[in-house]
Formats: C-alpha cells, structure tokens, sequence
C-alpha cells in the first residue's frame, strides 16, 4: 500500500520535473512562449474579460439579481434543473464566457443562494465561451467570416444547453431557494478585489499552458498539421483554433468548435480552480465538458458542410 502511493506521488510528480528540466536546459524558448501567452492574456483576454469578472461579482449582490432571480425560476427549474440565481448566472457566462460563469457559480455559493444538488448541473450549465471569443476573435479574426463565428456560437451553446437539458432529465426537483447568507464587507471593493485576483489567475494560466504545451509538442514526433493544431488547443484552445484556422475546412471549424466547447487544460484550470472551492468534483465535470464538446464538434461540421 505504502509502495502504491509512493509510484502515484512520483508519477505526479514527473510533469513538474520534466516542465522544471524543460525551463532549464532552454529557458529563452519556453520564455519567449510564457510571453506570447501573457501578450494573449493582455491584449485579448483581460480587456474583454476583467470588466465582466467585476460586474457579475458586483451584480450579483444586487436586490436586482434576486428580483431577476425570482422571475426566471420556474423557467430554470423546469427546463435545467436549477433556480432562478443559477439561470443568471448561465445567462452571464452566455454573454461572457469563460471564466466568468464558473465565478458567478462560486459566488452564488458562498453567500448561500445555490442549493446542494443544483451545484454541479450549474457548474455545467454556466460554462460557457463568449459571443466576443467566438463571433469577433475566433470566426472574424482567424477564419474572416463572421458567419462561422456565428455559427459555432450557435452550436456551441445549444450543445451546452442540449446535454444539461438531458441532465434535467434525471436530476431531482429544484427546491426553494435557500435564504442568502450574510455577506460582510463593502460590495464594490470585494467584487473588484476578487475580479483582480481572478483574472490574474487567468492570465498566469494562460502564460504556463502556452509553454506546457510547446514542452508537450517536444516530446512528440512530428506530426500532421491538424494533429498538432488539436495538441495545441487540448493544451490552450487559443492556440489550437488559430492553428486550425490556417486551413479553412467544415473539419477544422468543427474542431474549433470542440476545443472552445470542452474548454482545453489551460480554461478547465481556470474553471475547476473556482468551481472545486464550491465543492464541484473535477472528473464528473470533466466528463460532461467531453460530451458537449463533442456533441457541438458534430453539430459544427453538419452546419459547416452548408456554410463554407
């Protein structure tokens, strides 16, 4: 037993040798890669993202949000499982994307307005990329078609929305929402505190992935172009859907699609370091992240053959 968890703790600890000895022996390259990725972070990530990580934590101690909570309750509940507060905050995440869902879901837990068992089918349900992402960096920018940024944002989202609506299938009835916790504290200073730290964390994942998975692609032998593209995006899906766009095709759009669904290690990071402190489990959330990365690759190539 003691011999078993030995090899586990060296096993897991191989990675961080391995990235240690990488830095190392060729500190420029991994450099240069640690600053292409705080360079994505700044000029893309954080002027789109750090305005909605404020608002959300700040909306979301608002009476407002518990008005607009009230109302949208009963179509939550019947058609997702969860409350009004949780339909909100998928709302945000729609509108957002990654991570800002995954915070608000973690903010509605820490002053008590999600239930126990809608936790987990939120944490799925409010995550989410961004018409900003998709439409204006992903479809504009790398294919130069808006149109198929439009379009993988629509399959994307009902991919999302198709597989926690079947997850509503067998979930237990929503209960009353429970009362609010006291949250102590100035609201404004809390909720820009919190939007700092959070996406400073972002940015540093950002940073370190885009190394891991030059450092990843080091290790592997030369491989074809769309290999690669999809070890790039596993790793950080920025970089696998610009390496896909490179090749305009219903294949390479699909698999843009897929990356920005299931999110890639660097947006999982991102999201299971918010979602864990709700007490969300990584695997389960993992796997459902597949499915609907999955299931929109497959819608994005159908509606693609009939696009490009």
């Amino acid at each position: 037993m003691v011999r078993k968890k030995t090899l586990k703790s060296l096993f897991a600890a191989l990675p961080v040798l391995f990235a240690m000895i990488c830095l190392l022996t060729s500190p420029t390259k991994y450099g240069r890669a640690i600053s292409d990725g705080i360079s994505l972070w700044a000029v893309c990530v954080l002027p789109a993202t750090f305005p909605f990580l404020f608002l959300t934590a700040l909306f979301t101690r608002l009476s407002l949000y518990e008005g607009l909570s009230q109302r949208l309750s009963p179509l939550f509940s019947k058609v997702f499982g969860v409350s009004g507060a949780g339909g909100c905050a998928a709302l945000l995440s729609a509108l957002s994307g990654y991570p800002v869902g995954a915070r608000a879901v973690l903010d509605l837990h820490e002053s008590g307005r999600l239930g126990k068992d809608e936790t987990f089918r939120l944490s799925c349900l409010a995550s989410t990329s961004g018409p900003m992402f998709l439409v204006g960096a992903v479809g504009s920018g790398m294919f130069r078609s808006p149109a198929v940024g439009w379009a993988m944002l629509l399959c994307h989202l009902a991919a999302v929305w198709g597989v926690c609506f079947v997850m509503r299938l067998f979930a237990k009835p929503v209960k009353a929402p429970p009362v609010p916790r006291d949250v102590s504290g100035n609201a404004l200073s809390d909720s820009l505190y919190n939007a700092v730290i959070s996406i400073l964390c972002v940015g540093g994942a950002i940073a370190l992935f885009y190394a891991f998975s030059e450092m990843l692609l080091s290790l592997l032998p030369p491989m074809p172009p769309f290999c690669e593209g999809m070890v790039r995006g596993l790793m950080e899906m920025t970089a696998g859907c610009k390496a896909f766009s490179a090749a305009p095709s219903p294949l390479s759009a699909a698999a843009c699609c897929f990356l920005t669904t299931f999110g890639g290690a660097c947006v999982l990071v991102q999201q299971i370091a918010f979602l864990s402190r709700a007490g969300v489990k990584p695997l389960p959330f993992l796997a459902v992240k597949f499915i609907q990365g999955a299931a929109a690759g497959g819608l994005c190539f159908l509606m693609m053959l009939w696009i490009m």
